[in-house]
């Protein structure tokens, strides 16, 4: 639940692995570099632009402190970044595809580097969502273009799966470590030292790609129309959000913005229906058991990553903690969705992935309902016992994306992935657009409990419904 789904590269699925190309100059060949190259600079792609989520959040007080931003622009700050990264998404894979796995990754962290300096200096609130948006978009290219990296290295398939399973944990350490990191360098250094650890990080990544094999590319058709009306309708749907929110009611500017996110997923179908090589294949999505996969996938990351949201401004603006006090209130759950995430396959191979999924999530519900209780005076100890459910939910990510893989051709697993992986995102994303508004007071702006346990409760009625529909169409083990 904690970080982009599985070990499975996203749309356009990477070159198998002996494809690469003629070895790089240098002292020594890049082929025969050991293969931890290449995996020490997937993984650490993918710890940091997974901590550029969760790390980020603990730094939004900061922000708004120095920027002067209101509550709007501090969703902006989270959904520049999420949005890019889930719409992008579709295609990255294909570029990867297009480009090499090596050259894609090396171009996605080159990218996301800059973007993050542009972050650190930034002299307004605007500038730095406009960096966010960079970072975002490269994110989308770094994600699956390291897993292809991976993939491509290791020949035999049980080292390979090794190491794509230390890939997929990582992500869920970086959860783990984010809000930490996050909360100890805004204290200490300021918030723009949140951004700027990513410079360093970026040149490893770069360093290390200097020994490792070059990647074959393949021509793979893009699909520019699909591109550019899926980003538009969820950059246009998250806006009416946000501002329908801040207003307290469907302004002028909201109506016009859902009318254009309609319009551009019209667009999208119709693209979809006549590209020749289409991001997503329509007839994908008239199979159940897709549909309910990616309906719980966005359910599940609309819980996790608007709560995670929602307690970074709790702890902080309610509560008074620091921002380092405030982090290491996440390292419990974080450490117990880690631990989940590595047993979930075999409680699945147990039961079947049908009940862990329902049960996830009904667990998940669960915890949402009982984190009602928290006030500005809830004892610490009590808020991170509430939060173990909630980290115990993780068990359905594993199972949700084995099954969605096991329900689409071979051919089309990138593909699965990588809108699995945009479905996720976008729930995130949009949880946080909606959860901030209802958040913040109307008079001053401040933190409004009224406001968390609403979001609260309609995170958990989200998920009894994804519950209900998971129990009664998916079919049974």
């Amino acid at each position: 639940m904690s970080a982009p789904t599985p070990p499975i590269p996203a749309p356009g699925s990477p070159p198998a692995a002996g494809d690469a190309s003629a070895p790089l100059p240098g002292p020594r060949k890049a082929a025969d570099a050991p293969p931890a190259f290449a995996l020490l600079a997937g993984l650490l792609g993918f710890l940091v632009i997974t901590v550029d989520v969760s790390g980020v959040n603990i730094a939004l007080p900061a922000i708004r402190s120095t920027l002067h931003g209101g509550m709007a622009d501090l969703q902006w700050v989270v959904d520049a970044y999420t949005l890019m990264f889930a719409a992008l998404m579709l295609s990255a894979g294909s570029f990867a595809d297009r480009s090499g796995a090596r050259r894609a990754y090396a171009i996605g962290v080159a990218f996301f580097t800059v973007a993050s300096v542009a972050c650190a200096l930034a002299p307004g609130i605007g500038t730095l969502i406009a960096a966010r948006v960079v970072q975002g978009s490269a994110a989308a290219v770094v994600m699956p273009a390291s897993l292809a990296l991976i993939r491509q290295t290791y020949d035999d398939p049980g080292r390979r799966a090794r190491a794509i399973a230390l890939w997929s944990v990582g992500g869920s350490l970086a959860m783990a470590i984010g809000p930490v990191l996050g909360g100890v360098l805004t204290e200490t250094a300021g918030w723009r030292a949140v951004f700027l650890l990513n410079l360093p990080v970026g040149a490893l990544i770069l360093a290390l790609l200097t020994r490792v094999p070059a990647s074959a590319r393949r021509h793979v058709p893009f699909d520019p129309a699909g591109q550019a009306s899926a980003v538009l309708a969820l950059a246009a749907l998250a806006y009416a959000v946000i501002e329908g929110g801040h207003a307290g009611r469907l302004t002028w500017q909201s109506g016009i913005a859902l009318g254009v996110a309609l319009a551009a997923a019209l667009a999208f179908r119709t693209a979809e229906a006549r590209h020749s090589a289409p991001m997503v294949p329509l007839e994908m999505l008239r199979q159940r058991e897709v549909v309910v996969t990616l309906t719980v996938g966005f359910a599940v990351n609309a819980a996790y990553y608007g709560t995670i949201f929602l307690l970074g401004l709790y702890y902080q603006q309610l509560r008074g903690m620091s921002g380092t006090v405030a982090g290491l209130m996440f390292v419990p759950t974080a450490a117990v969705i880690t631990a989940v995430n590595i047993l979930s396959p075999r409680l699945a191979d147990r039961y079947g992935r049908r009940p862990v999924i329902v049960w996830g999530q009904a667990l998940l519900a669960l915890a949402m309902a009982a984190l009602l209780v928290l006030g500005p005076g809830t004892p610490a100890w009590l808020v991170l016992v509430l939060l173990l459910p909630f980290g115990i939910s993780a068990v359905t990510v594993p199972a949700l994306t084995a099954l969605l893989m096991d329900s689409v051709p071979g051919h089309r697993a990138g593909t699965a992935s990588g809108l699995l992986n945009a479905m996720r995102q976008t729930g995130g994303a949009l949880a946080v657009a909606l959860f901030g508004t209802l958040l913040a007071r109307p008079a001053d702006g401040g933190f409004s409990v009224g406001g968390l346990h609403l979001s609260l409760a309609l995170a958990a009625a989200l998920l009894c419904a994804t519950t209900l529909l998971a129990r009664l169409m998916l079919p049974r083990d």
